[in-house]
């Protein structure tokens, strides 16, 4: 057992002091993107998937909540998610967990699915795919945003980050509305292609993958009214039960910062409908106290094997919120 291995075993053991670690990633590309180098590829995924089987022992995601509410959950124990339903999911990072046997959950936005695309997708393709030099957006965005250099790579994640940064928080309709003008002034054709099908989803869960439930559009649920979100919350829920044939017991909030993103209103709507189980983004280790609609997931952002495990075995000692 290597040293790593040895560490997890005392900081995460089997039973009623378990610790549940909750891997969270988004996509998995074919290559590495210029624009954005630090976003999982293929076969940086491949070997991340080879040191979370190595190191733990990873179960489905439901099983794994069933287990830390009974106290019974081994040595080492790990689930792996996806938040939002991107087509890559399928199609890339899909094959490589089968490959190392590993069990994943993706949560998915359903209002997206057939052709949809996130609204931080209109933006970031907007910006990649515009020939200008410069985007000339005027007071759409602000004095700071009129007129915003796109000739370079550096120059198009300059932009995607402050146009993001810009209406990430505004209200649904205003950013759609802002987002769609900034598609039209880049002159660009956007892709239709960047999340899942239906027919890919029921055939991620045939291939033994779980699905879980993350709204409808993956709005700021915070910024939302009580009925709004609950609207978003149970619809998600419906389609994808009556989509796969089965009951759908597990949901991610979106963005998924406590009392930023979502309230402990939220939460108490998500247990409301049904669900078993919520996740946020907070970075912890669950534990057999954590509250089950607001279970933390963390996944390391480094590059080698042994800073990588480091992070994890440290985000396994942050105590409860």
């Amino acid at each position: 057992m290597d040293l790593t291995k040895t560490v997890f075993s005392r900081l995460s053991p089997a039973g009623a002091k378990a610790r549940l670690s909750v891997f969270i990633f988004h996509r998995v590309l074919r290559a590495p993107d210029p624009l954005f180098p630090d976003e999982v590829h293929a076969s940086r995924f491949d070997e991340l998937c080879g040191w979370i089987g190595g190191w733990c022992n990873v179960l489905p995601l439901d099983r794994a909540v069933a287990l830390l509410k009974a106290g019974e959950l081994p040595t080492r124990a790990a689930c792996i998610t996806f938040d939002d339903g991107y087509a890559d999911n399928f199609h890339v990072a899909r094959p490589i967990l089968l490959r190392h046997g590993l069990p994943a959950t993706f949560f998915v936005a359903t209002g997206f699915l057939d052709g949809g695309r996130m609204w931080n997708d209109t933006v970031i393709e907007s910006i990649r795919g515009t020939e200008l030099r410069v985007l000339s957006l005027g007071n759409l965005l602000g004095a700071g945003l009129a007129q915003v250099p796109v000739a370079t790579t550096q120059e198009k994640s300059q932009a995607i980050d402050a146009v993001i940064a810009q209406v990430k928080y505004r209200p649904p309709t205003e950013r759609d509305t802002l987002i769609a003008e900034l598609a039209r002034r880049a002159q660009v054709q956007l892709p239709d292609d960047l999340m899942m099908t239906s027919a890919e989803v029921r055939a991620m869960r045939h291939s033994g993958m779980q699905i879980g439930a993350h709204t409808v559009t993956h709005p700021i649920l915070a910024r939302l009214d009580p009925s709004a979100a609950r609207i978003e919350i149970a619809q998600s829920k419906g389609f994808l039960e009556r989509l796969l044939g089965e009951r759908v017991g597990l949901f991610a909030f979106p963005n998924g910062k406590p009392d930023v993103d979502y309230t402990a209103q939220c939460a108490a709507t998500v247990r409301e409908l049904g669900f078993d189980a919520a996740f946020s983004t907070r970075w912890a280790a669950a534990r057999a106290d954590t509250d089950m609609f607001q279970i933390p997931r963390f996944t390391p952002w480094d590059r080698t094997r042994f800073r990588f495990g480091a992070r994890m075995l440290g985000n396994l000692a942050v105590g409860p919120a």
